[in-house]
């Protein structure tokens, strides 16, 4: 049971940062922070409180659709796809994110991922729907949801506002087999699976009439190696945007991409060999995206250093903490870059399998990065 309503919108978007912009205010880039691990699955009240302290402007959040853990649409298939309030959805995690962030006057970019089972035949989560109005559908119920007009009535009767958010992202670099089935009879598939991947979630978001909304696609990771025949196909970003493009993808707000370094000795403006895209040749892809879908924002949605305990890219507490620095300092000297995202907030506790890019470490100390970040520019 749910009800659109008007009266609390104006609030509601000045407790995230979106209302008016003060007198003087001009262009700008957000600085932000993923950490699924403690923004959604950890204690919020320290997570936010931390996020506060380090004047985190925007967080993403990986918005699962189905197919892992706490994905809303998981069970089975809803019979009213376009209503939030459907029974075969579950938003508990991200709406209790989403209040938090509101309340430390963060705003959200909500990344929609993963496909439930009940949506692709039973395959893996990384395996696009049978039909991709499936996909459509629940962007559309999430955009209403995190409308900012959506007032859900808890198990009690009580209403309960759920916060607005406007920031939306199309999968995660759908150029890597983790996040997209790459290929399928020893050819590519996935630039055409993600031009649909776009268009519904570009469509879903938009058909709900709210303004202000915003769609990046591409999230595409920094390389490849155009071989669909391989272990592990994966497409380069360049030669992925083009594919896409021939494939019909078309309408977005933004393109968004991760532009990672390829080795710890490889600073953020160094240039990267083959076909990658890092910071260092950050404008050859804006130039491309530009070409060919017209000259938008781009989003920088992921990027991070990471430090020991890893073992393979890993360089120096001082090296991470004067990285970011310079990595913040070429985005916001960059023309078109309107965001930027680290990975993450504190390390993973996992050494083999994680990521040890964080603030903290994974025991909670502060690295020389936490104040780095915090000195940024805003």
């Amino acid at each position: 049971m749910r009800r659109r309503i008007g009266v609390v919108v104006a609030v509601l978007l000045l407790a995230v940062g979106l209302g008016v912009p003060a007198a003087g205010a001009g262009a700008h880039m957000l600085v932000g922070i993923q950490d699924d691990a403690q923004t959604v699955y950890g204690n919020p009240t320290t997570t936010f409180a931390l996020l506060r302290q380090l004047r985190t402007q925007i967080v993403r959040i990986n918005l699962i659709w189905g197919g892992a853990p706490h994905g809303v649409a998981n069970t089975r298939r809803p019979a009213h796809p376009q209503d939030p309030s459907d029974p075969a959805y579950d938003w508990t995690l991200y709406d209790r994110a989403a209040r938090y962030a509101a309340q430390n006057g963060i705003q959200v970019l909500f990344t929609i991922l993963f496909v439930p089972k009940w949506a692709n035949g039973g395959a893996a989560k990384n395996v696009p729907p049978n039909n991709y109005n499936d996909l459509r559908n629940f962007a559309y119920a999430a955009a209403e949801r995190y409308s900012g007009h959506y007032i859900p009535v808890n198990d009690d009767g009580d209403e309960v506002i759920v916060p607005p958010v406007k920031k939306w992202l199309a999968w995660n670099e759908p150029n890597n087999p983790n996040w997209l089935k790459q290929s399928s009879g020893g050819r590519f598939v996935s630039p055409s699976s993600y031009a649909h991947i776009c268009n519904a979630i570009y469509t879903g978001v938009h058909n709900t009439n709210f303004a202000g909304e915003q769609v990046a696609c591409g999230a595409t990771g920094p390389r490849g190696n155009n071989q669909a025949s391989s272990d592990r196909p994966s497409m380069s970003p360049l030669a992925f945007m083009r594919a896409a493009r021939s494939a019909g993808m078309r309408k977005m707000d933004a393109y968004a991409h991760h532009p990672y370094y390829g080795k710890p000795t490889e600073t953020p403006a160094a240039l990267p060999n083959g076909g990658a895209v890092t910071l260092g040749n950050i404008r050859t892809l804006i130039a491309l995206s530009n070409k060919l879908f017209g000259r938008k924002p781009i989003w920088i949605t992921e990027y991070g250093y990471q430090t020991r305990p890893d073992r393979l890219f890993a360089v120096s507490y001082g090296n991470q903490a004067r990285y970011l620095t310079e990595a913040y300092a070429i985005a916001r000297r960059t023309p078109q870059v309107a965001l930027m995202i680290w990975f993450m907030l504190k390390d993973d506790t996992n050494i083999d399998a994680g990521w040890q890019s964080g603030f903290l470490t994974a025991t909670g100390k502060k690295k020389p990065a936490f104040n780095a970040f915090r000195r940024l520019p805003h």
